[in-house]
């Protein structure tokens, strides 16, 4: 059984927290008081970010040198960390964000 602070779930999902990501070039944030609706222009597909933090956290993961970095940037407690990883994993399968840099930022 995975620790409360475990990152195993959101690594099997493809999340690396030591890597660096960034919102997807066609991906567009538009704030709601629950959080935000996450649109991405190329493959219509929508999605929410179901609180305020969430927002910061994915705004913040374009200024940050990584995952870990953008959570303690958004002031995430580390008991709730876990949770926001599994949300960034689900964020990552559907190509909401992605890795930055090498090829990845190029076109």
């Amino acid at each position: 059984m995975a620790c409360a602070v475990s990152t195993e779930t959101a690594e099997a999902a493809g999340l690396d927290p030591a890597s660096p990501y960034r919102l997807a070039p066609s991906v567009s944030l538009r704030p709601e008081p629950f959080g935000a609706l996450v649109y991405d222009f190329h493959t219509r597909r929508l999605s929410f970010l179901k609180t305020p933090t969430l927002v910061r956290v994915v705004r913040e993961l374009a200024e940050q040198p990584d995952v870990t970095a953008a959570l303690a940037a958004a002031e995430v407690p580390d008991a709730q960390r876990p949770h926001y990883l599994d949300a960034l994993a689900g964020l990552a399968s559907t190509g909401m964000i992605q890795p930055r840099g090498g090829t990845d930022e190029a076109g």
